[in-house]
């Protein structure tokens, strides 16, 4: 294995001294790189962007070459689970992604597979191990899954939601059904991030996006603290 030049960013993780703090920062990199740009129109999509090896490399590696920075992370999206679980993944223009199917009973939730990762999300597989060789020890490579709870929510209400209504009638009408819905997410996400870490990721992390809308007895005037939207519970 080739030995890690820049291993700032691991060992600040194990709260060893360091001789700078690595900060994280959000970014969507399609919103400005030009180079993200042209390679995801070569690709045609941004779904078919995540599935092309050679060109998920690419853009993991894009900011690289901008910045001194001390990791790199998987070029991929936080839905790669309900998609492979069958639930029809895609991605309108400027209104995000969308499930053909989505999750509204017991029986749905009865009938999705069992996630075998590195079979079904195979092409993940094959990005992180590409990557991590064309690193080539530069840096340490980060994967990455959805919560089970904000993989819950795009399942069950089929897109994004201001109110989260359909998750929230599930949680508070059914908990049973959710608490199977939620073990089984969390299976999967912990076979995926292992399956990971043994394709070559150093680190992986876990993207609760619609965490702070899940509590319970928020009003219609209160804000969630990750989207900033109102909800109603």
């Amino acid at each position: 294995m080739t030995e890690l030049k820049n291993d700032r960013f691991l060992r600040a993780l194990m709260r060893q001294p360091v001789d700078r703090t690595p900060v994280w920062m959000m970014r969507q990199a399609g919103r400005y790189l030009p180079e993200y740009r042209a390679t995801r129109a070569k690709a045609g999509d941004f779904l078919s962007l995540c599935k092309n090896t050679p060109l998920a490399c690419e853009v993991t590696l894009q900011p690289l070459e901008r910045f001194p920075l001390d990791a790199a992370i998987l070029f991929s999206d936080i839905l790669t689970i309900p998609d492979a679980l069958g639930l029809g993944l895609y991605f309108e223009t400027g209104e995000g992604p969308k499930f053909k199917h989505t999750i509204r009973s017991e029986a749905d939730v009865a009938a999705l597979p069992t996630l075998k990762a590195e079979v079904d999300l195979d092409y993940v597989m094959n990005a992180v191990s590409t990557i991590r060789g064309a690193l080539n020890g530069s840096v340490p490579l980060i994967g990455f899954s959805g919560s089970p709870w904000t993989l819950a929510t795009y399942m069950i209400e089929g897109s994004s939601s201001k109110d989260f209504r359909e998750a929230k009638k599930l949680m508070y009408g059914q908990p049973e059904v959710m608490h199977r819905l939620l073990d089984h997410l969390a299976n999967s996400v912990i076979d995926y991030l292992n399956g990971q870490i043994r394709a070559g990721a150093q680190v992986v992390q876990i993207f609760d996006t619609w965490g702070a809308c899940s509590a319970v007895g928020r009003t219609r005037n209160s804000r969630c603290g990750t989207c900033g939207k109102s909800s109603t519970a």
